[in-house]
């Protein structure tokens, strides 16, 4: 099945009625109602009512899902209740830290919404094995990049050296589980030579696509995360040359003057796919 395309995942506050309605016409490829950080307490249930009234009415253009509270929290359970009985097709979770979270969430959907983890706390990090592969199963794993930092005690700069090691861990996991990985969100609204750079630097990490809190960085992280003429051209090439029957014993083929290895073609595979994606998503609007 070709993948969704998931360049720009947009979340929104669930308990602004405004911004519910202008994400209805953007052009994200996911927008996520927020009932956790984007919420304050005393907006909690409102915000939950919110959501779930959004999802019933739908008439969204971008894929659309709701990021919970965490299921330990004062509201997380009743999030949770609240969600099943509309049957969002996506659920993000927050501060996942043990496969035990994940799969109490997928109980209470019936096992039908696909689940993402943010990662945030230090101990998640060390679990990074356990959440990915947990057989509820989960769908991506997503860096909470301000949650994390803080919990690290660690200054983030423009170039998030601190916490590049966990980046990689983190997209490292979601390969071995072949899940999504989505980068963390971008807290300068108005920088977006800094959007652009840090999309380019997830994008070289690995990072499917990234997180985002203002429509304005839509078209920043569309471009970064979307293929390339020259590459898909140059993943065509690959292959094709690996397609020709002279090929099919040989581990390494030569394409101009460059040696390309079979390990490039499964890269080259997955570029093709993700490309696809966007073309079939963009002929249905």
């Amino acid at each position: 099945m070709t993948p969704s395309p998931c360049r720009s995942v947009l979340f929104v506050p669930a308990s602004n009625p405004r911004a519910i309605a202008k994400a209805r016409g953007l052009n994200c490829d996911i927008v996520i109602l927020d009932l956790e950080d984007a919420v304050a307490p005393d907006a909690k249930e409102a915000a939950r009512e919110a959501a779930c009234e959004a999802l019933r009415e739908g008439g969204f253009r971008p894929r659309v899902g709701v990021r919970i509270n965490p299921h330990d929290s004062d509201w997380g359970e009743a999030d949770t209740r609240a969600l099943a009985e509309v049957e969002p097709k996506l659920i993000v979770l927050p501060k996942v830290e043990r496969a035990t979270q994940i799969k109490a969430v997928s109980r209470a959907m019936g096992g039908h919404t696909s689940l993402w983890a943010m990662i945030e706390t230090p101990r998640a990090l060390f679990n990074l094995e356990e959440i990915a592969q947990c057989e509820a199963p989960i769908d991506a794993l997503m860096p909470g990049v301000n949650d994390l930092a803080v919990a690290l005690g660690a200054t983030l700069g423009p170039d998030r050296e601190p916490i590049k090691s966990w980046l990689a861990m983190i997209v490292a996991a979601a390969r071995v589980s072949n899940n999504l990985a989505i980068d963390g969100v971008y807290n300068s609204i108005d920088n977006l030579d800094g959007l652009a750079a840090e999309c380019a630097q997830g994008a070289a990490f690995g990072f499917d696509g990234k997180s985002l809190i203002h429509p304005s960085q839509i078209d920043t992280a569309n471009a970064a995360f979307a293929p390339d003429a020259a590459a898909v051209a140059h993943a065509r090439e690959i292959v094709e040359a690996f397609s020709s029957p002279d090929a099919e014993a040989l581990g390494v083929v030569r394409i101009d003057d460059r040696m390309v290895e079979r390990l490039h073609l499964e890269q080259a595979k997955r570029l093709l796919a993700r490309h696809d994606a966007l073309v079939e998503a963009q002929s249905r609007e």
